[in-house]
């Protein structure tokens, strides 16, 4: 079974969300098919009205359109979303964790004012006991979303995470990543890392970084955990806790 790029838009009117997605997409109608997932409504004396929700899926290289499938079933949640996402899949099956995913995600980014796209996908280290999600977040002005030090990014993921797991009634291991900001925090920590081993060796005594989250510190202890001469370990309480640095003797 191929999978198809596809892209939900919400809009006031069917015409408008389609060549939305077609902008976003970078392609013409004839490239992909439409799917209407919700016609909207006027709501009462112009007031309480919902917008529509349509799907559009990239058609293969023979142009033949993607097959149907049935629409998420609608509700409050998914309507209060006006965030376009492209749909993930795991092996060749749409997961419903992955789903749960995104549209929890959305409507919490919806209700706290933030217009983004919203990419999920199982993590590598999913298993069987324990799902394991990553969600990444794109769009223009998030920076207030990702806060000083992560700490609104790991506020709105720990609230994220327990609605997921809530809603899907097991544990849920979620990340949401913002414009690639924990890849780049995970590169800077790891060569800040490397810098302070030097520093350590080079003044002969322990050197202790600067405060870090739990998920932040393993990447340190991580990078240095094979290292010759520099051993780590965690000082300090929450949420002043942090890295320190200490020479082999």
């Amino acid at each position: 079974m191929e999978e198809r790029p596809t892209l939900e838009i919400i809009a006031p009117t069917v015409e408008e969300a389609i060549a939305k997605g077609l902008e976003q997409l970078g392609l013409t109608a004839a490239d992909v098919s439409v799917e209407v997932l919700d016609a909207g409504s006027k709501g009462l004396f112009g007031m309480g009205g919902r917008q529509v929700r349509v799907r559009l899926t990239v058609n293969g290289p023979d142009g033949a359109p993607a097959p149907s499938s049935p629409a998420p079933a609608s509700g409050p949640d998914r309507e209060a979303a006006p965030v376009a996402k492209t749909v993930s899949a795991a092996d060749e099956v749409h997961d419903p964790i992955i789903a749960l995913s995104e549209t929890v995600v959305s409507r919490l980014l919806h209700n706290m004012g933030f217009e983004a796209q919203v990419f999920a996908h199982l993590d590598e280290s999913d298993c069987a006991d324990r799902r394991s999600v990553r969600v990444d977040v794109r769009g223009r002005d998030l920076s207030a979303l990702i806060g000083r030090h992560a700490e609104t990014l790991n506020a709105f993921q720990y609230i994220a995470s327990l609605m997921v797991g809530k809603d899907a009634q097991e544990f849920v291991q979620l990340s949401v990543d913002v414009e690639g900001y924990r890849a780049r925090r995970e590169k800077q920590l790891r060569q800040m890392a490397q810098r302070m081993a030097d520093q350590a060796l080079k003044m002969g005594r322990r050197v202790a970084m600067e405060p870090m989250s739990a998920a932040e510190r393993r990447i340190v202890h991580m990078e240095l955990q094979g290292h010759p001469a520099v051993t780590t370990e965690s000082t300090g309480e929450e949420p002043r806790r942090k890295v320190t640095i200490v020479p082999k003797e």
